[in-house]
């Protein structure tokens, strides 16, 4: 859940038998610089899909198959102790091609909590990840709230893990209605930009965000974007 407006603005499972893995990316080349565009660049014909807060088994089944159908990938940034509830949803997301993203393993704000703690929680929630897709690269990571800190961003690189931001709040975390996440993705999207939406939390209902989702993603295919990831630096 998403909360704080001026912060937003600033932007384990057993192993099943087989390892699944993320596709491969240049993670070592992870900087601290909080990325807003995708690998092809700003003004380019691409858009990057970053889906936070999940995985929850009400809505990340319903979010993979609008991807499916779209033949899109997306970013996943997922909140540890969801990961550790639903293994298998970290599971099919991987497979299915998609990124895997640290969102720390508690989503506290990070400006809260001392240099060791952003450690600590930024440390289990990949360690949740990696207990349910053993080997699976982790290429990003997002700050709850979107409140950087130094330390964060920092560490994060140092495990590879590219901190991502975002160019287009579509505020689907505010259920204000399906027309609205649509005509704020309009207003705020450019070429090259990075998307934020919602898969989680679990508690929240998440159905205008998974009809939003699906309309944009026809309406980005409409204008001939084709979906690519964040930046890696």
């Amino acid at each position: 859940m998403r909360i704080g407006t001026s912060l937003k603005r600033l932007c384990t499972a057993a192993t099943v038998g087989v390892v699944l893995l993320a596709v491969p990316t240049a993670a070592s080349a992870a900087t601290p610089d909080v990325v807003t565009e995708t690998a092809t660049g700003g003004g380019s014909q691409s858009f990057a899909l970053t889906i936070d807060d999940g995985p929850s088994p009400s809505w990340t089944p319903q979010v993979l198959d609008v991807l499916k159908a779209h033949g899109v990938h997306a970013t996943f940034c997922m909140i540890g102790d969801h990961a550790a509830a639903y293994p298998d949803l970290v599971q099919r997301i991987a497979a299915e091609g998609h990124r895997l993203c640290n969102h720390t393993m508690h989503h506290i704000n990070l400006t809260t909590q001392s240099p060791d703690q952003q450690r600590a929680d930024i440390q289990a929630a990949s360690d949740t990840i990696h207990a349910a897709v053993p080997g699976a690269s982790i290429d990003y990571f997002r700050a709850p709230e979107g409140a950087w800190t130094a330390d964060a961003t920092q560490y994060a690189a140092q495990q590879g893990m590219q901190p991502i931001g975002w160019s287009v709040d579509t505020e689907d975390w505010r259920t204000p209605g399906v027309d609205t996440i649509f005509q704020n993705y309009k207003r705020e999207f450019s070429g090259g930009g990075v998307i934020l939406m919602h898969d989680g939390s679990q508690e929240n209902d998440r159905s205008q965000s998974v009809t939003a989702m699906d309309q944009i993603l026809s309406d980005l295919a409409n204008n001939s974007f084709v979906d690519d990831f964040p930046a890696v630096r």
